[in-house]
């Protein structure tokens, strides 16, 4: 896995590197320090990974993980930081990022960097909790006038608690190949890219199932 690391903090970068790069199996292809380097070093090298801080000096990573989707929409970039801001982490979602984690997590940065490349969206407990109050909302929202029948609804919900297509399909006794058909209507019905924003609009309207 080839990975590209963004963070101010030298000490931080460097053990980082050297944790991630014992396993075998993470290559630390380069690493900066500032939120415009991070898009430099992202068009040159083209990582798997973005591992990238969100305060930084000379753009922060919020500012840079929006700029790289514009340009690569496909681009899978994973928020590493001490914050766990709710404003941070809605924008996070919002642009599009694979995940979010806390540095103090360090165990947990390799298993969400391999989950990420298996195409998983990786938030940990503490951050589903913070956006979960962030877009709380009093009314309900009516999911009907875009024709999403319950069983979809009930989908939506599995998505948004952090489950994967395998996860869902056995918890409703469905093959994987029904899941994703599902999502795949889901996601055109409301007009959202991906799983992540799936998530942030289940939130947003506190759709309870």
């Amino acid at each position: 896995m080839r990975i590209i690391l963004i963070d101010d903090d030298q000490l931080v970068t460097l053990s980082l590197k050297t944790i991630l790069e014992s396993t075998g199996s993470v290559q630390v292809l380069a690493n900066g320090t500032s939120g415009a380097e991070a898009i430099a070093l992202y068009q040159q090298w083209k990582p798997d990974v973005l591992l990238l801080d969100i305060q930084m000096p000379n753009g922060s990573g919020l500012d840079a993980g929006e700029q790289i989707l514009q340009q690569d929409p496909n681009a899978r970039i994973l928020f590493l930081t001490t914050f766990s801001d709710d404003a941070y982490i809605a924008k996070a979602l919002e642009l599009g990022a694979k995940g979010y984690l806390l540095k103090q997590d360090f165990a947990g940065i390799v298993p969400a960097l391999e989950a990420v490349m298996q195409g998983q969206h990786v938030f940990g407990e503490q951050v589903v909790s913070c956006f979960s109050k962030q877009f709380k909302k009093k009314s309900t929202f009516d999911y009907a006038k875009y024709d999403i029948t319950e069983k979809e609804q009930e989908i939506i919900a599995q998505v948004a608690k952090g489950y994967s297509n395998k996860e869902i399909a056995a918890a409703l006794c469905f093959s994987e190949g029904t899941i994703r058909n599902y999502l795949s209507s889901i996601l055109e019905k409301l007009q959202l890219r991906d799983r992540t924003q799936l998530a942030v609009y289940y939130y947003h309207h506190q759709m309870d199932v």
